[in-house]
């Protein structure tokens, strides 16, 4: 053992060195030939499998944002036509509200029409009574004064010429 320890760090070679890397060369002759293809085919296997998922990942993500842009794009769309539809509705109750305003007005104006009417009937028709009770006392009082009856000419002219006189207030006192 004194030799080895002097020799530490030399190889010595002899049979077992020679076996050694013999059995060394084999098992990488047997590791190249069946191992490592396998091993490379399915690294590579794996690879593509990383790629086709990247691709797919990618395409995924470029479907994403086309499909967010066209949700977007439908979003805006709604908007623009939900505006539209408040603006025709707001057009639509400014014109309602400006009908109803006009056929109030019209409304209005017939009854203020059927009002004046039925004030001017009611007003002739005062008169024509006004005129038919002057009448009665005009003759009254004159039968009073004159102590007689008229004719019926004389009468009725002078009745008229009464009722002028009250109607356009000329009448002497």
């Amino acid at each position: 053992m004194l030799f080895l320890a002097g020799t530490a760090g030399v190889i010595d070679i002899n049979g077992t060195v020679i076996v050694e890397l013999i059995t060394f060369l084999v098992m990488m002759a047997i590791l190249a030939r069946y191992v490592y293809p396998e091993v490379v085919r399915l690294a590579e296997a794996r690879q593509r499998q990383v790629v086709e998922q990247l691709k797919e990942a990618e395409k995924a993500r470029a479907d994403a944002e086309a499909a967010l842009k066209e949700a977007e794009a439908t979003l805006n769309d709604a908007r623009k036509t939900a505006q539209s539809v408040i603006a025709a509705a707001s057009k639509s109750a400014e014109q309602l509200r400006q009908d109803l305003k006009q056929k109030a007005e019209e409304e209005a104006h017939r009854i203020r029409e059927s009002t004046r009417k039925e004030i001017e009937a009611e007003r002739l028709k005062a008169i024509q009574s006004v005129r038919s009770e002057v009448a009665g006392l005009v003759v009254a009082a004159t039968e009073k004064v004159i102590g007689e009856t008229l004719d019926v000419a004389k009468h009725k002219d002078l009745i008229e010429k009464a009722i002028n006189e009250v109607a356009s207030g000329n009448g002497s006192r």
